[in-house]
């Protein structure tokens, strides 16, 4: 009994490998026309299927990704030319409030250098007045101390004077008139 058995799968073995012989000999199933109408069966199935999957499920969502997605770049475009407007505003904002602040600053410094011209011109007037002041008194001292000179030179030539005449013993002879009409003709006085 086991030779029937194993007779019987070694018949079933060689049957079976008949059968892929035959399909093999016959090639490619794809390329057996024979089999086109159930494969072209199929593949318009396949088709509907991955159609009706992509139309209802997989499009909409790219096309939402896709919209959102446009949305986001417009929306950051739009934003985008509004920060670039502040810039510019500021900007402008900052050159004009340093153009004022140049402006303020040549004001400060003209005002600043009025303001130490006039009190040069005060200073100068006040030393030109005190210097006036010290020059006349200058002038008055050396006139007094002129008049005091002429008269110390007057009082000592009379007293010189009489003394050379006390000397030569004419004394008595030639008063004191004489001395001073004579220390007066000297002098440049007249007595």
């Amino acid at each position: 009994m086991a030779d029937t058995t194993h007779d019987a799968a070694h018949a079933a073995h060689g049957a079976a490998d008949a059968a892929y012989a035959a399909t093999e000999s016959a090639g490619m199933p794809q390329l057996d026309f024979s089999t086109y109408p159930n494969q072209v069966f199929w593949l318009v199935i396949t088709i509907v299927v991955i159609y009706l999957i992509l139309s209802r499920v997989a499009l909409p969502r790219i096309g939402a990704v896709l919209a959102d997605r446009q949305g986001t770049i417009t929306n950051d475009i739009a934003a985008a030319e509004e920060l670039k407007l502040k810039a510019q505003e500021a900007e402008e904002a900052y050159n004009q409030a340093l153009a004022d602040a140049r402006l303020e600053a040549q004001k400060i410094i003209a005002d600043a250098k009025a303001e130490i011209q006039a009190d040069l011109d005060d200073a100068t007037a006040k030393a030109d007045a005190q210097i006036s002041a010290k020059t006349a008194e200058s002038e008055k001292r050396i006139a007094e101390i002129r008049a005091g000179a002429d008269q110390s030179v007057t009082e000592v030539a009379k007293d010189t004077a009489k003394a050379i005449v006390d000397a030569l013993g004419h004394g008595d002879a030639a008063g004191p008139k004489i001395i001073n009409s004579t220390v007066g003709r000297l002098t440049g006085g007249e007595e």
